[in-house]
């Protein structure tokens, strides 16, 4: 297994450092990796700038922090133009169609799906749109089976609403297959 090295980046109230923990306890209580996961926050909580690392390997993880990232999410504009250029060359830039306009080519995969527009239309509520865009990586790139992040929706989410969780993360998996490699 290659080392993943992953930013996920967004506004306060998205649900990126949610999405984060999820796929650091998925690789290490369901799938027997390393992972470690470490936040940062805009000045502000909610609405503010803010980005969760992420790194999954089968070896001690030394430093926690990531400065070239493989893999790069972005779910706001604000992300996108201060986090795309630390993309490690050949890496993977996901991005929401309805949130990020592309502005320069960076030398990576540039994947734009519109996550929170299939959201809004399959499941009506903006609070699942960070577990489809975990759905999404998952979809391109297979990080970890998607039952051990179903197993720990099971586990963080409030009863009521793991079955909601568990369709957008379906959804962005659907999304990413295409994208696959």
């Amino acid at each position: 297994m290659e080392k993943y090295r992953m930013v996920f980046s967004g506004a306060g109230g998205q649900g990126v450092i949610t999405a984060a923990i999820m796929m650091a306890e998925a690789a290490v209580l369901y799938e027997g990796l390393v992972a470690v996961q470490s936040q940062s926050y805009g000045a502000e909580a909610r609405g503010g700038a803010t980005r969760s690392d992420v790194i999954i390997s089968e070896k001690p993880i030394l430093f926690p922090k990531v400065t070239q990232p493989n893999v790069l999410v972005c779910l706001t504009q604000e992300a996108y133009d201060k986090f795309s250029p630390m993309i490690r060359p050949g890496g993977l830039l996901l991005t929401d169609t309805r949130y990020v306009k592309i502005g320069k080519k960076v030398d990576a995969r540039q994947v734009e799906l519109p996550m929170y527009e299939t959201v809004m239309e399959e499941i009506g509520k903006p609070i699942v749109f960070n577990i489809c865009t975990l759905g999404a990586i998952m979809g391109i790139l297979g990080v970890v089976k998607p039952e051990s992040v179903m197993a720990v929706i099971s586990r963080r989410v409030p009863e009521k609403y793991v079955v909601m969780n568990q369709k957008a993360l379906t959804l962005g998996m659907k999304l990413g297959e295409p994208f696959k490699g």
